[in-house]
């Protein structure tokens, strides 16, 4: 969902990571809840113009979102992901474009940007995540809206070298695992997703940046928005001290809440 940066280092995983892994990535996706849900909240947001998603993948929300009538645009950077979006039978009404979050390839504004499901996170600099952000609050219109949808990172899970190994689904023919490596001074996780089956072994490495909400409201602050309210889940469910994750809805500073 990015390209290399000027200063040599990744900004993201790769759009070859992505590639390599859109033909297995609805199954490794398969089990999100709530895909409903989150369908319906965005689309209460999404006002009257146009709807912009940042890594839209293989659709699972902009496609959805499409079918009610939305004018939807979904940004990636994988040609690999994209075509599988194109290729679903839902998938036709969404216009796609293929480039980065930090210089979004496409014209005019949007009533909405969105980035679920630790979108944001994929680009793994701090400079990198802000001009992202002030690319979205750039393609807003006057009283758009920007959603933001992340985990909140489980860091006892790690032991203290940061390591962290899970088994995902077991089935007869095939297990998932996932391992993992904390870096807690540059709030940096590589993963790397293991298929083990009957065909052999298949590995799907992920580099990911997390940040907090608090971080996530001062970049927004200086990309020129402001929080308008924070959710713990897609049904408006509180945000607290317990929640997992968080989704934050933001709006031009300049103007009135709602």
């Amino acid at each position: 969902m990015t390209e290399t940066s000027t200063r040599g280092a990744p900004s993201a995983s790769t759009a070859d990571d992505y590639d390599h892994v859109a033909p297995y990535y609805d199954t490794l996706t398969a089990a999100l809840p709530e895909t409903n849900e989150t369908v319906d909240f965005i689309a209460d947001h999404a006002g009257s113009g146009r709807v912009l998603e940042l890594g839209v993948g293989t659709g699972r929300v902009a496609c959805p979102l499409s079918l009610r009538g939305y004018d939807v645009t979904g940004l990636d950077n994988s040609a690999g992901m994209l075509a599988r979006l194109r290729s679903r039978s839902d998938g036709a009404k969404v216009d796609i474009a293929l480039g980065s979050f930090t210089d979004p390839p496409v014209d005019g504004e949007f009533s909405l940007v969105y980035a679920v499901f630790n979108t944001l996170f994929c680009v793994i600099s701090q400079n990198e995540q802000l001009r992202a952000i002030e690319q979205a609050a750039e393609r807003l219109t006057p009283d758009g809206t920007l959603i933001v949808e992340t985990d909140l990172p489980d860091l006892a899970r790690s032991d203290s070298s940061g390591r962290t190994l899970n088994t995902g689904g077991v089935e007869r023919n095939r297990v998932f695992i996932e391992a993992a490596m904390h870096d807690a001074a540059t709030q940096r996780i590589r993963t790397q997703t293991i298929i083990v089956s009957e065909q052999g072994i298949q590995m799907f490495p992920l580099m990911m940046r997390y940040f907090w909400p608090s971080e996530l409201d001062l970049m927004a602050k200086l990309a020129g928005l402001r929080l308008e309210a924070r959710y713990g889940d897609w049904r408006r469910g509180p945000y607290s001290r317990d929640s997992s994750r968080q989704i934050s809805v933001y709006r031009r500073a300049d103007k009135p809440e709602r």
